[in-house]
């Protein structure tokens, strides 16, 4: 018997109660996504993609179906747990970066390993290996009004990678980006895949930052319209 996919999903489902009406973002999706790709999802507002996004990342959990992330099934868990899994298993990249102003990018990418039982020494050498990885090591005691929207993407990846999760989401992370930065991004991307075995699922509406994925799949109404991947063009 083949093993199961990195995500497995089947039937899955999201609905919610908006005053009286029942809205329903994602209707019986199965999707298989192996280990080590780059998943490209598009389509319009509304479509569902932030929804998928945030059931495979364990921030929400769907009102039926099957969900396993790496043979664990994140159904069954309770909040907490998916808290606690999460934040060893999952790295969320978001357009906006949201870093923290105030603190360095050293201090940024730290922050996920604060609550982890690490020693200092410990915690400095995984910053110090993230920020190399991005190229930014250079970079370590700026703030982020003193990086490009480029550095601060970077800063952002290193902090998602920091824990060294096998499954990285990402949500528009090159939407804030000029065409030559997000290039470089989404370089970044297909190395941390083809280099780092990371599997990476991202969201965006744009055709150039999904041709950089291995495969590109559409939603439209909760629904996926193509039920094949497509290959894609490298950027």
């Amino acid at each position: 018997m083949s093993a199961e996919p990195f995500i497995y999903c089947r039937a899955l489902t999201k609905s919610y109660h908006k005053g009286q009406t029942v809205v329903t973002p994602l209707s019986n999706l199965d999707l298989d996504v192996q280990q080590g790709a780059f998943l490209a999802l598009m389509g319009p507002s509304g479509s569902g993609k932030t929804t998928l996004l945030n059931l495979v990342s364990g921030i929400d959990s769907p009102t039926s179906g099957t969900l396993h992330i790496n043979g664990v099934d994140v159904t069954r868990m309770s909040r907490g747990q998916l808290t606690r899994w999460r934040a060893t298993h999952v790295g969320y990249i978001f357009q906006l970066y949201h870093l923290v102003p105030i603190l360095t990018a050293f201090e940024n990418v730290e922050l996920p390993l604060l609550l982890a039982p690490l020693s200092r020494r410990e915690r400095r050498s995984r910053v110090q290996t993230a920020l190399e990885l991005v190229g930014l090591a250079d970079r370590a005691h700026h703030v982020p009004a003193e990086l490009s929207g480029g550095q601060e993407q970077r800063v952002a990846i290193a902090r998602a990678i920091v824990a060294n999760p096998a499954l990285l989401v990402a949500d528009e992370p090159t939407g804030d980006l000029d065409r030559e930065s997000a290039s470089q991004i989404l370089e970044l991307l297909r190395q941390l895949v083809t280099m780092y075995g990371k599997t990476i699922v991202m969201v965006t509406h744009d055709p150039r930052a999904a041709a950089a994925a291995d495969m590109v799949l559409h939603l439209e109404k909760g629904r996926l319209l193509e039920s094949e991947p497509e290959l894609a063009m490298r950027v």
